[in-house]
């Protein structure tokens, strides 16, 4: 089914929102955020998208405001995290939406702002965040540790992590989530960068890793 768009208003500015929901009833809303360096309509973003609402969720992606002015640098991060917060809020207004549990995450720097937005009580009740390639840190720069703010979330979190991710791999990833809410986990992707890419040694295709990663997503949030 073609995704459906919205308007969502972002102080003086507006971004725009797409749906692709399910061929049956969802049972839950999930909000995705792209990461820094590709807008909601990337092939990566939509084909992810679509993997998650065939499994019966309403999937909603947005772009940041300087993705939809197509501007190629990340806007601030107080820019950021208005911008998702309007785009939550503008979610939770839409009656066929908001009736549903609603998760949020999205791929490396769109998930890392979720985070930061539900660490403040302005995320309201989430049921879940899911994280695709968390930017535990820069490449290089393990110390550089963007974590002190997850032990705040109260939501559940699934963590998916490729293996050989240079932002952060699963083995360093595993001692933060372990102290972190009931529920969260870490699923990792053997082989898989921060795009979750395997090598075409390994002979699986994106395809068979997405259905994978939304296998997975769906049972994170059954």
């Amino acid at each position: 089914m073609p995704a459906s768009t919205f308007a969502v208003p972002v102080g003086a500015a507006s971004t725009t929102a797409l749906v692709y929901r399910p061929e049956e009833t969802a049972r839950a809303t999930f909000v995705l955020a792209h990461g820094a360096g590709a807008p909601q309509t990337h092939p990566w973003i939509v084909a992810m998208a679509k993997a998650i609402s065939a499994h019966g969720l309403d999937v909603v992606t947005f772009n940041f405001l300087y993705a939809e002015t197509k501007r190629r640098a990340p806007d601030r991060n107080d820019v950021l995290e208005a911008t998702w917060r309007a785009v939550l809020d503008a979610v939770r207004a839409r009656p066929d939406l908001a009736a549903k549990r609603v998760f949020i995450g999205g791929k490396s720097m769109g998930g890392r702002i979720a985070t930061q937005l539900a660490a403040t009580p302005a995320a309201g009740d989430l049921a879940g965040l899911v994280l695709l390639g968390y930017p535990l840190h820069p490449p290089g720069k393990p110390g550089q540790l963007r974590a002190a703010h997850l032990p705040r979330v109260r939501a559940p979190m699934l963590f998916v992590q490729g293996s050989r991710d240079a932002f952060g791999t699963p083995d360093e990833l595993a001692p933060i989530v372990a102290r972190l809410s009931a529920g969260t986990r870490l699923y990792v992707v053997e082989g898989g960068d921060h795009s979750l890419s395997l090598p075409k040694s390994r002979g699986e295709s994106p395809d068979q890793v997405r259905a994978r990663v939304a296998d997975e997503i769906a049972t994170f949030t059954a």
